[in-house]
């Protein structure tokens, strides 16, 4: 295999797996977007977790809120729970790496607002666990997941969104992941401040 059949095969894969997730998650899609608006027009606020890339991903969505997307408009309350080095240490070392989102979750979440968990694998211990506290305290879930949805997709009931990226590697779920919350600052920004 020569280095330009690996980019285009990485190219082609990318493609046929955005244009299969395209038809699938319109709708989770859509919700999410509606419960995101809603959450920010009652003053609530949204947390996001997750490991590895989902981490980086936690902290790229809340900060095209806290921040901007696109426009120049009010800032949205977004928290990365994957930021905080003093409570992620802390907390994994007094109470296990499984616990570092779910005390946070408890600390700083509350009714009505929205738990954005993120997991390529639908696997992750300690998404899992602050899913478990965050529906505890009556907090909204929307999970952006891969695969076949792993455990967090058992977790999950009505009242849940599931975005499960309907492909097997991780790096195109990845790419999906991130066009998915790129599309939902679009939609939220022209909902709440173009008024579409």
């Amino acid at each position: 295999m020569q280095i330009k059949d690996i980019v285009n095969n990485n190219f082609n894969e990318n493609i046929l797996a955005m244009q299969k997730a395209q038809g699938i998650l319109l709708e989770p899609i859509t919700k999410a977007i509606e419960l995101l608006v809603t959450t920010f027009k009652n003053k609530r606020k949204i947390l996001i977790c997750g490991n590895g890339g989902s981490a980086s991903d936690s902290q790229h969505f809340a900060a095209e809120f806290t921040g901007r997307y696109e426009m120049e408009r009010k800032s949205l309350p977004a928290i990365a729970l994957t930021t905080d080095t003093s409570a992620l240490t802390a907390i994994g070392n007094d109470y296990g790496f499984d616990m570092v989102f779910a005390k946070q979750v408890e600390a700083l979440g509350a009714s009505e607002d929205i738990l954005f968990a993120i997991s390529t694998s639908g696997n992750s211990a300690n998404v899992i666990k602050a899913i478990e506290v965050a529906k505890q305290k009556g907090m909204h879930i929307v999970a952006l997941i891969g695969k076949d949805g792993g455990k967090i997709k058992s977790l999950l009931n009505n009242k849940d969104i599931n975005i499960c990226a309907p492909v097997n590697r991780t790096a195109r779920i990845q790419e999906i992941h991130i066009l998915v919350l790129h599309t939902i600052c679009d939609a939220v920004d022209n909902i709440m401040f173009k008024g579409i």
